[in-house]
């Protein structure tokens, strides 16, 4: 059996994952986590074959939750879950070590899929995604406004894109706000961009949701 463990901060995503993969008949949901910090404390104490982890949760999101994954155990072998396109953040992912990306609105039979193809010690990635992460390893395109920003400052600047004000951010990513402003702040020297509203606009024509 494979042993997994799923963090979410939502109880309904994480139950409706554990019936999909405990009717496989190969995958066991072994434990739990509703966010990154109580994810490495459980990692501390058990071992797991792979971790499924959502990009988008309270505190420290996804993507610095991998980091620190990394830190405690560089072979973890972590799938990577997300309603994000995948052109905004997989490719972050994968490079940050993730073995595999995955949207969470796919079929039940392709989340086995990508938990046994990781498991097996292979990436998992969709055709199109495989083809770009190629493409950039090879010959690394022009940089985007937006590909110039950590995890954590492009988290915060598709928040600021889709109009969250920074105190709803500061309380979403349980953050001061002044953390946020600081953010808010590097954001604005890397893009160049001057306020909100130019924020918002390159968010709406480029897609970034």
């Amino acid at each position: 059996m494979i042993k997994v463990i799923i963090a979410d901060d939502h109880s309904i995503i994480r139950r409706g994952i554990r019936d999909i993969l405990d009717e496989s008949g190969i995958i066991k949901v072994a434990d739990e986590a509703q966010d990154g910090k109580e994810l490495i404390g459980k990692m501390m104490g058990r071992k797991y074959d792979v971790v499924v982890l959502d990009i988008n949760m309270p505190g420290n999101n996804g993507l610095v939750v991998l980091k620190d994954i990394k830190k405690l155990n560089p072979s973890q072998i972590v799938l990577m879950l997300s309603m994000y396109p995948e052109e905004e953040y997989a490719i972050r992912a994968i490079k940050s070590g993730a073995a595999g990306y995955l949207r969470k609105d796919s079929n039940p039979n392709e989340i086995i899929s990508a938990i046994k193809t990781v498991y097996s010690g292979k990436k998992y990635l969709s055709s199109d995604l495989h083809d770009r992460l190629i493409d950039e390893l090879r010959e690394p395109s022009v940089q985007s406004l937006h590909g110039k920003l950590s995890n954590r400052e492009l988290e915060i600047f598709i928040k600021i894109g889709n109009g969250r004000t920074l105190s709803e951010i500061s309380e979403e990513m349980a953050l001061s706000p002044k953390t946020v402003s600081t953010y808010r702040a590097r954001i604005m020297e890397k893009t160049k961009m001057r306020n909100n509203a130019e924020i918002m606009k390159y968010v709406i024509e480029n897609k970034i949701d």
